[in-house]
């Protein structure tokens, strides 16, 4: 058994019961955005939220454990996402991703923005075209020190 295991047996419990990330996220009493990736296998969860997430998705002990473990973060299975919608994302950083860099060092300086201390919100919005997915990234600025 290992990390992968655990989160597989989650999201075929997920898909098995209709169980949703926000229902989860309140459960564990944190974002669903942090929890769906804690769930994922990029964050770590403590013993109490382990205990949580092993009551909603029928975990064992051995399991929960494996919640607790540091995960090797960003572990995308190709440097290129095949999948559309991450696709989607890696462009919109491959095209605006200069821009952003040069509005954020123009307003904060030479740095950059957590991964870390950082929180993300992802929300539908309403509109008569379509509606569209609403998604803010906060991260705290880093500046480079001189030493």
């Amino acid at each position: 058994m290992n990390r992968n295991d655990v989160t597989e047996k989650i999201i075929a419990t997920k898909v098995s019961k209709g169980i949703k990330w926000e229902a989860v996220g309140k459960k564990v009493g944190l974002s669903k955005e942090w929890v769906t990736a804690a769930c994922l296998g990029q964050m770590t969860l403590d013993e109490k939220q382990s205990k949580i997430i092993g009551k909603i998705f029928g975990l064992t002990a051995e399991e929960q454990k494996w919640l607790q473990v540091v995960p090797y973060k960003g572990s995308l299975p190709t440097s290129i996402p095949a999948d559309p919608l991450i696709y989607r994302l890696y462009e919109v950083v491959s095209v605006y991703g200069t821009t952003m860099k040069e509005l954020i060092h123009e307003e904060f300086g030479d740095g950059i923005m957590s991964a870390i201390d950082f929180s993300m919100d992802i929300q539908r919005e309403a509109d008569p075209k379509g509606d569209r997915v609403n998604v803010v990234l906060s991260g705290k600025f880093l500046p480079y020190k001189q030493y």
